[in-house]
């Protein structure tokens, strides 16, 4: 049975939500739908920001002190907006959408101690949108001993067959946090993260133009990486994991530039990331033929450059040259998630979470 999902995504990137509609039955892709977007206020980034800090001290996941509370009311007065605008745009009524995918905002994520907190009050977004909202995707599988991400390689792997192109094929999603999903067959599915995304990189544009990110790459095209400071960083314990493995956001922020021109700094931290794309291939069991780019980072026309040298003589392409939308591919994968779940469907295995066995998740709030 084919069902109308709405999924809504909020990355690391604290950028906005993402919001798409798709037709499917959770095994495959009928159709798509429209997109939306609906970007924070500086206001709701900065709090976002300061949540961000808190939350590193919260006691359990279910916890919300001081300005985690306030921070989990915007994300989630964010999403009944961003709802309610795509739904008007769209000429779409509450009864013609049978679940809404409702990841919320990540502040914390710790699989090691079994902690991994999205804020977004499920129940509340529910009553204010009067459609099944599924929420708390991650938890089970963080329970049960797994990493807890990457989540959406059941969507790319979806995604890929409908291409019927020779694999191994690799999606890689370049968002807050870099992670892949290697596709080789109906029946290998491989997941990682692969190291910083643009958090690093935006970060770092942020402190020194005050612009919340690096449009189409043009700083870094400006400037000369230091491959020096890139080896020095690829050395870091976790690029040498084989996967499944995951990522915080802020595993990396440690990582501090020397005080360098900001077009340095943003050809390093590009080149970073794509350094630590490329890094993942000798832990993969065969060289990817071709890899797609989706996410923020596929907007980034110097971080498509840099891959596709490191990545050479496979074929490096963006996810919307297929056809697909780099922007709402996480927000659809959520629908899809949610209509998996609604049927009890694997979201997550373990040779993409490292769970011990295929595990369905999620929680339904009911209007």
């Amino acid at each position: 049975m084919m069902m109308t999902a709405i999924g809504l995504m909020s990355g690391t990137s604290l950028d906005g939500v993402d919001v798409a509609l798709i037709e499917t039955d959770g095994k495959r892709v009928q159709a798509f739908g429209p997109s939306g977007y609906r970007p924070y206020t500086e206001t709701e980034r900065s709090l976002l920001r300061q949540a961000l800090t808190e939350a590193i001290h919260l006691p359990q996941r279910d916890a919300r002190p001081g300005i985690l509370r306030e921070a989990e009311r915007a994300v989630t007065i964010a999403h009944a907006e961003a709802v309610a605008a795509f739904t008007a745009q769209n000429h779409i009524t509450c009864e013609d959408v049978d679940i809404v995918g409702f990841h919320g905002q990540t502040v914390l994520h710790r699989p090691a101690q079994k902690m991994t907190v999205q804020i977004g009050d499920a129940a509340a977004l529910a009553k204010a949108i009067h459609i099944p909202v599924m929420h708390d995707f991650r938890a089970a599988d963080v329970a049960a001993g797994g990493q807890g991400a990457p989540f959406v390689p059941v969507y790319h792997r979806a995604l890929a067959q409908s291409l019927e192109r020779e694999g191994p094929v690799v999606v890689v999603n370049i968002g807050g946090v870099s992670n892949i999903t290697y596709i080789d067959g109906a029946d290998t599915l491989i997941a990682c993260d692969t190291g910083p995304g643009n958090a690093l990189l935006d970060d770092f544009i942020f402190r020194k133009t005050g612009q919340p990110f690096d449009c189409e790459g043009r700083m870094a095209a400006q400037g000369a990486a230091d491959e020096a400071w890139v080896a020095r960083g690829l050395q870091h314990p976790f690029f040498a994991l084989p996967p499944p493995k995951s990522l915080d956001r802020n595993d990396f922020a440690s990582l501090a530039l020397p005080d360098v021109p900001p077009a340095d700094g943003a050809a390093t931290l590009t080149a970073f990331t794509a350094a630590a794309i490329a890094r993942i291939v000798p832990l993969l069991p065969k060289a990817p033929r071709s890899w797609i780019v989706a996410g923020g980072g596929a907007r980034n026309l110097t971080m498509i450059r840099m891959l596709r040298e490191r990545l050479q003589p496979a074929t490096v392409e963006s996810a919307d040259s297929l056809g697909w939308s780099a922007d709402s591919i996480e927000a659809q994968a959520f629908g899809f998630l949610a209509a998996r779940g609604l049927k009890g469907l694997p979201l997550s295995y373990p040779a993409t979470t490292g769970v011990p066995i295929p595990m369905t998740g999620g929680v339904i709030a009911r209007p």
